[in-house]
């Protein structure tokens, strides 16, 4: 049995360094060299369960391309279980800029064509041998969702960006227990979409991440909105690529292992995706380098509480 199956949402950043996230009013901007990382959230998602421990298997369309080729190469040195089938137009790629201060944009190429659907027949033998399914925001697996709802199989989802609203994201937002998203597309309303995430869905629990600003979280048994400050990060920050990913394995990492249970279980979840997500920031590149569970314990016992005296975040001591 594997422990997590993760299905979809890998592709190749062009990962572009910048003073500020602006066009300068020029031709030409010198820039530190361009790097190609190995990227995109299922990436970002089986190689961090992989590095805490986690028995994983990847699927997902990949081109025969030298993107498709960097990334095979990047699973084969990790040693993580992956199959695919051939993209039939290409791997897909982001360009990145990121500013001095860790900040990124992404422009995202998705590239798949909007009628390719994952062959059930290539997909659920996988899912059978799977305790827990995390399941990409791709749109050639939306008709997978139901066969795992009929199944019982626990399942996750990152919706990214979502505004709350955009029909097309629904299905994911809706059919999955576990939902993360960024607070980046629905600023002022995060505890509305949270609630409505809930109410219209089978979700356990939606959590919004949200960079300096901590993590959101909201679970069916406590029906409260719990906001968590960010882990000041133990070095400076170097990019912020990769962070929310490396959040959310951490975070179900630590809920697998029986963390999420009684008093301060939530606590305990929270505390965990911050700091990995903290711990992602001072790495360069989106899917370089993820915390090992041991590397995520010592953090997690090292962190100290905010006190009155320092209220903007949990800090390494």
């Amino acid at each position: 049995m594997d422990d997590v199956l993760v299905i979809g949402g890998s592709g190749v950043d062009t990962i572009v360094r910048v003073e500020r996230l602006e066009v300068p009013d020029r031709d030409l901007l010198h820039v530190e060299p361009v790097r190609d990382c190995v990227a995109h959230s299922g990436t970002g998602y089986a190689l961090g369960f992989h590095a805490l421990g986690r028995r994983t298997t990847f699927l997902d369309y990949l081109g025969d391309d030298p993107q498709g080729g960097l990334i095979r190469a990047r699973l084969r040195g990790a040693g993580l279980a992956f199959e695919t089938l051939p993209a039939p137009n290409g791997t897909p790629r982001s360009v990145n800029l990121v500013d001095a201060e860790g900040r990124r944009f992404s422009f995202y190429d998705g590239r798949h064509p909007e009628d390719l659907l994952l062959p059930t027949d290539f997909a659920l033998p996988r899912v059978e041998r799977a305790r827990h399914v995390h399941v990409s925001r791709s749109h050639f697996n939306r008709e997978l969702l139901g066969e795992l709802e009929r199944r019982g199989v626990p399942t996750s989802t990152d919706l990214h960006a979502w505004d709350g609203e955009e029909p097309a994201t629904q299905p994911w937002a809706f059919r999955t227990d576990f939902v993360f998203l960024s607070a980046a597309g629905i600023r002022g309303r995060v505890p509305e979409v949270l609630r409505m995430i809930l109410a219209k869905g089978r979700a356990r629990l939606a959590v919004a991440t949200d960079g300096a600003n901590g993590c959101h979280v909201l679970s069916r048994a406590s029906g409260e909105v719990r906001h968590y400050p960010a882990v000041v990060p133990p070095r400076p920050v170097v990019d912020s690529n990769g962070a929310g990913d490396a959040f959310a394995t951490a975070f179900l990492h630590t809920w697998f292992g029986g963390g999420g249970e009684g008093d301060g279980g939530l606590d305990r979840c929270a505390l965990a995706g911050l700091a990995a997500g903290a711990f992602a920031c001072t790495h360069h590149g989106t899917a370089e380098r993820h915390i090992t569970a041991a590397e995520l314990a010592a953090a997690v016992n090292r962190i100290r509480r905010p006190g009155p005296a320092d209220p903007a975040g949990w800090r390494w001591s």
